[in-house]
C-alpha cells in the first residue's frame, strides 16, 4: 500500500482532517503536479501523523510549496496524541528528517489553525510567520451577526435591495465571469479553466461546493463565489465582483447570501483570509474574527533565496 494509499485511509478513518489536506482535494489541486504524503508512525505501525506536499522541480531545484487555491497544508496530527508534547515533537521530528531526505531546496506551508506542530517545527529549526484569516465562528443567532455588519456594509446590503440571490449559474460560465471581472480591472485570472472544473467536479460529486451569484433585475451577474466546505467550516474561495457594479451593493449581498447557506448546514464562516490591508478590512467589517495561523518555512538551499526573490519581484512588477 502507497503513502497516499494510506494517508487516504487515516483520514477517512480519524474524520477531521482539514478541508484542504483531504487527499480529494490534493488530487484535484494538484492534477499533472506531483504530490505525495510523508507518514510518522509508531512502533506497530499505527499512523500518528502525516504531511501531505506537493513537489515542484524547476532548473535542478526541488521545493515544496502549497498548491494553488489551497489555504493551509502542513503536519496534521492523531487527535490520539494532540495533548502529548513529546509525541507531537518525536513526529515532526521524524518527519523533518524525511523532508531533509527528499534533498530539497526549499520548504513553505501554512499549517492549520490551532496547529499543534507548527511550534514543534520551530523548535526544530523552521521560521514561522503569523498569518490572519477572517471567521465567523457562530452563525445560529444570525440577527446578531448581522447586527454585528459595519455600518458601511449594512447600508452596501440596503442598497442592493433590488438584487437578487441564487446557485443557478454553471461552473463554466463561473469561470467567464471571473474572467471578465479580472479583464475590467486590467488584471489575469491566476488559474485555468481545466483547474477549475476539476476541483468542482471532485467537490460537487461529495457535495461540497455551490457557485452562489448575484443578479440584478435583468439577470446580468454582479457578483459571484465559488463555495466549499467540510464537516465544520465554509470556505469562501473565490469571490469576485463585476467593477461595473461597484455601486450597487452587490459584493456586500453576496456575503450576506454565503453567511446565509453557511447557517442553514450548521458551518463557521472561513473568509479564506488574506495579507492585503485592503482584503483584511472588507472582510472584517461583516463581523469577522482575524484568527492567527502560521506558515512554516525552511531553505535548505541558500541560493534558493535569490531565485524566490526574483519570481517575487517578477508578480511586483506583472500586478
Amino acid at each position: 500500500m502507497t503513502n497516499k494509499e494510506r494517508y487516504a485511509a487515516w483520514a477517512d478513518a480519524i474524520g477531521n482532517v482539514p478541508l484542504t489536506m483531504q487527499p480529494w482535494w490534493m488530487d484535484a489541486v494538484c492534477a499533472g503536479k506531483e504530490w505525495d504524503v510523508l507518514i510518522a508512525e509508531d512502533k506497530e505501525g499505527k499512523i500518528l501523523g502525516a504531511m501531505p506536499y506537493l513537489l515542484r522541480k524547476r532548473h535542478h531545484q526541488r521545493y515544496i510549496l502549497m498548491p494553488q487555491m489551497t489555504q493551509t497544508g502542513g503536519i496534521w496530527v492523531d487527535p490520539s496524541i494532540t495533548d502529548n508534547h513529546w509525541e507531537i515533537s518525536q513526529v515532526c521530528k521524524d518527519l523533518q528528517e524525511q523532508l531533509k531526505a527528499l534533498k530539497i531546496s526549499y520548504y513553505y506551508q501554512q499549517y492549520p489553525i490551532g496547529s499543534v506542530a507548527a511550534k514543534a517545527m520551530e523548535s526544530l529549526g523552521f521560521k514561522l510567520r503569523e498569518r490572519k484569516t477572517y471567521r465567523i465562528d457562530f452563525l445560529s443567532d444570525f440577527e446578531q451577526v448581522v447586527a454585528s455588519f459595519h455600518k458601511n456594509k449594512k447600508r452596501q446590503i440596503q442598497k442592493a435591495a433590488t438584487l437578487t440571490a441564487d446557485q443557478q449559474l454553471g461552473v463554466e460560465d463561473f469561470y467567464r465571469f471571473h474572467t471578465h471581472c479580472m479583464r475590467a480591472q486590467r488584471k489575469q485570472i491566476l488559474y485555468t479553466r481545466e483547474f477549475l472544473l476539476v476541483l468542482q467536479r471532485k467537490a460537487a460529486r461529495l457535495g461540497q461546493c455551490t457557485i452562489l451569484s448575484i443578479r440584478n433585475m435583468d439577470g446580468e451577474v454582479c457578483a459571484a463565489a465559488f463555495l466549499v466546505w467540510d464537516k465544520t467550516t465554509m470556505y469562501y474561495l473565490i469571490p469576485c465582483y463585476d467593477p461595473a457594479y461597484k455601486d450597487s451593493g452587490a459584493g456586500a449581498l453576496l456575503v450576506l447570501e454565503a453567511l446565509k447557506i453557511a447557517r442553514q448546514k450548521q458551518l463557521a464562516f472561513d473568509f479564506e483570509g488574506s495579507m492585503d490591508a485592503g482584503t483584511a478590512k472588507h472582510y472584517s467589517q461583516f463581523g469577522s474574527t482575524p484568527t492567527t495561523y502560521y506558515s512554516v518555512e525552511k531553505f535548505y538551499n541558500p541560493l534558493f533565496r535569490i531565485a524566490l526573490w526574483i519570481q517575487k519581484l517578477r508578480e511586483w512588477r506583472f500586478r
